[in-house]
């Protein structure tokens, strides 16, 4: 019976969220310091919730590191992202290794 609950307070709490910006907001945003911030905000909570996963992932924070830094140099020059992704984990599996000897 509680899981009944738990199901309806989630759909209550997820159509809010997506029902108060309508409400709000019945007027196109012409503020152009808001609308620069709500273009911001998927990529700040992605990020935030991204980076301590990443350098939690591997139980040492130097391999986490490298790996991290190999993927921001790859895709800052727009390789695909399995290559970014491939050569991150690489560099964290070799740095890994190196470190074990």
């Amino acid at each position: 019976m509680p899981i009944i609950i738990y199901i309806a307070v989630m759909a209550g709490v997820t159509y809010l969220i997506r029902m108060i910006p309508f409400t709000f907001f019945t007027r196109k945003i012409k503020s152009r310091f808001f609308k620069s911030f709500l273009y911001y905000i998927p990529y700040a909570v992605l990020s935030a919730m991204t980076f301590p996963a990443i350098f939690y992932s591997t139980g040492d924070t130097l391999t986490a590191s490298v790996g991290t830094a190999a993927a921001v140099i790859l895709a800052y020059f727009g390789l695909p992202l399995i290559v970014v992704a491939g050569a991150a984990s690489a560099a964290a599996l070799i740095t890994g290794i190196v470190m074990t000897y």
